[in-house]
């Protein structure tokens, strides 16, 4: 016979029973309070950040260093330009591709002194971006997706992703603000993600400075102009309004839409 708890008629074991299930069943509740994550707030800039002039660059809407690829087919609103790379390194552009002029450093005179010059000035609007500083500068860092900017200047010392969410600049009603987003290294968008303009705000005054390479992801929707020290890649679909300018290296499209931003 099983011996009986002092407190109870049933068997010692059975108590052990019914608080195991009692224990284990608590262990499975869950709380029915949802708790909302802490949403990530962007501190206003005062301090009024003036355009990057981008000088004898602003006419081209993709400027590379080594090569132009394309997997067709695209549609490119603006000049397309080359330096120091020859001709024969932009690839795989039809006929109606390109709705302004190609341009290449072994084209005739003064064709390469006018490229010279642009990439001249594209690493100086690259320099002066990445050399702005002021008192209240945003550090940002990971994921931009899911917030919204304000005009100023932006820093971050590592890579930037625009993914889980898209990014917002917000102009606040002024449609002379001026965004400037210094990356030390990479910046990428992952598939569908997408810039957002509101308040006024125009592709035309948000510049990329990038340390390393850009990739717009398939179908991604991106704004602005992004100065890439080495390469830009774009994957199929990617649309963008603003200018792809690469310093070094190559810039690679497949079935892109680009649009040179209204001033």
């Amino acid at each position: 016979m099983q011996k009986l708890s002092k407190y109870s008629k049933l068997p010692i074991t059975m108590w052990l029973t019914v608080l195991l299930l009692v224990v284990i069943v608590a262990g499975c509740e869950k709380d029915d309070t949802a708790v909302a994550p802490t949403p990530t707030v962007i501190p206003l800039q005062t301090t009024v950040q003036a355009t990057v002039d981008l000088r004898s660059t602003t006419g081209f809407v993709i400027l590379a260093g080594s090569l132009v690829s394309n997997v067709p087919t695209s549609a490119i609103t603006g000049d397309l330009g080359l330096s120091p790379a020859a001709r024969s390194f932009i690839t795989g552009f039809g006929l109606t591709e390109v709705t302004g002029t190609i341009y290449a450093a072994d084209d005739a005179s003064p064709v390469p002194v006018m490229l010279t010059a642009a990439k001249g000035d594209l690493t100086t609007a690259y320099n002066d971006a990445a050399g702005r500083t002021s008192a209240d500068m945003v550090l940002l860092a990971g994921n931009l997706g899911g917030l919204t900017l304000t005009p100023g200047l932006y820093k971050s010392s590592g890579s930037l992703e625009i993914s889980s969410g898209d990014l917002t600049f917000d102009a606040r009603g002024d449609a002379n603000a001026v965004f400037i987003v210094q990356i030390a290294s990479t910046l990428i968008t992952t598939s569908g993600r997408q810039i957002i303009l509101s308040g006024g705000a125009k592709a035309s005054n948000i510049f990329w400075q990038v340390g390393t390479s850009a990739t717009l992801g398939t179908t991604s929707v991106f704004k602005g102009t992004i100065m890439a020290d080495q390469s830009i890649s774009l994957n199929t679909g990617a649309t963008i309004e603003g200018r792809l300018l690469a310093r070094i290296a190559a810039i690679t499209l497949a079935g892109n839409t680009i649009v040179k931003p209204a001033p």
